[in-house]
């Protein structure tokens, strides 16, 4: 698994007490985004058959409330929406977090409008192999997430559970909407069973150190 597919972290006490690399988090950043377009299905399920341990998605919500993994909430770079007649009329310029953005944006389309598009890749020039996959492949949602790491989990049996580092993008600006992202995300959590103490859930608020 390549290093630009990847985020490392590891907890200060690691260095603190010099113990083994072996305690090191591996965390897969947007799934294995070097050989799959980021923020898929098929991105997370890549990472996990390599090994990782958590998996992170950056999520964002639709119109109708519904959590959805995207790099941001603009997703004219990630999707074919622009290419699509019918939502042309979408297309509207708006001020998030101070900076001023044109584009199609998650919180004016519905879970259905969501699903009728198709991803592609983000970063072309720097990942040209991924170009292969778009518009083949679907915007995922949080929930959809969270069943491929149980899947994966049964199929491990006793081996350790695929941990999860959820990234909500722009909460200001949602939660000014009436979109507000943090129940959501616990309530996914708690259905998958991601909820109780010791789930392995990567909280920001852990001292970590980590690099891109």
């Amino acid at each position: 698994m390549g290093a630009s597919t990847l985020r490392y972290c590891a907890k200060l006490s690691v260095f603190d007490r010099g113990i083994a690399l072996s305690n090191v988090v591996v965390i897969a950043h947007r799934g294995a985004s070097g050989e799959r377009p980021e923020h898929t299905l098929e991105s997370y399920k890549l990472a996990i058959e390599q090994g990782t341990d958590y998996i992170e998605p950056d999520l964002v919500m639709t119109r109708d409330g519904v959590l959805i993994a995207r790099h941001e909430n603009e997703i004219a770079g990630t999707t074919d929406v622009a290419d699509r007649p019918e939502f042309a009329t979408r297309r509207r310029t708006q001020v998030i977090d101070g900076e001023t953005m044109t584009g199609w944006f998650t919180e004016d389309f519905t879970l259905a409008e969501i699903k009728s598009l198709r991803a592609r890749e983000r970063l072309p020039e720097l990942r040209p192999k991924n170009c292969a996959f778009d518009r083949r492949l679907e915007v995922p949602t949080f929930d959809e997430i969270m069943q491929l790491a149980t899947d994966a989990n049964q199929s491990r049996g006793n081996g350790p559970r695929i941990g999860v580092y959820p990234e909500t993008k722009h909460p200001a600006h949602f939660q000014a909407l009436g979109l507000a992202q943090e129940k959501p995300v616990l309530d996914v959590l708690e259905r998958f069973g991601y909820s109780h103490e010791g789930s392995p859930v990567f909280s920001p608020l852990t001292r970590t150190i980590c690099g891109s």
